[in-house]
């Protein structure tokens, strides 16, 4: 079950209910998981770059879309080997500011997983 995002502000999230002060990812399966941003800050110094690692960690075989929500101010973006990664296994990504990809990810339907960045 996909589960609802009810809001989101600068360093949370709020997903069925659930205020959570850490950036996330959702699974297929509606499973939030914790964001893991090492895979990303070993390699570029920081989070707001996803790297092909994180990227490998993110996906699912079966997922079609991927949102990202990029931060309050859309500060994230995707490094080229990430893009890549994705488009290869015909996994479309949506890169939004945190509260439209909010928006995006509650009507959003089929294989879908996400990214939230919660803070910048």
């Amino acid at each position: 079950m996909k589960p609802r995002i009810q809001a989101a502000s600068f360093g949370s999230i709020t997903i069925q209910g659930e205020k959570i002060e850490h950036d996330v990812i959702i699974r297929l399966d509606g499973t939030v998981k914790n964001r893991k941003k090492k895979l990303s800050k070993s390699v570029y110094g920081t989070s707001h770059r996803i790297s092909l690692a994180e990227a490998q960690y993110v996906f699912e075989e079966s997922a079609r879309l991927l949102i990202i929500g990029a931060g309050q101010y859309g500060l994230v973006h995707l490094d080229d080997q990430a893009q890549g990664f994705f488009d290869e296994r015909g996994c479309h990504v949506r890169l939004l500011p945190t509260p439209e990809a909010i928006r995006a990810w509650n009507k959003a339907e089929g294989a879908v997983i996400a990214l939230f960045h919660v803070t910048c």
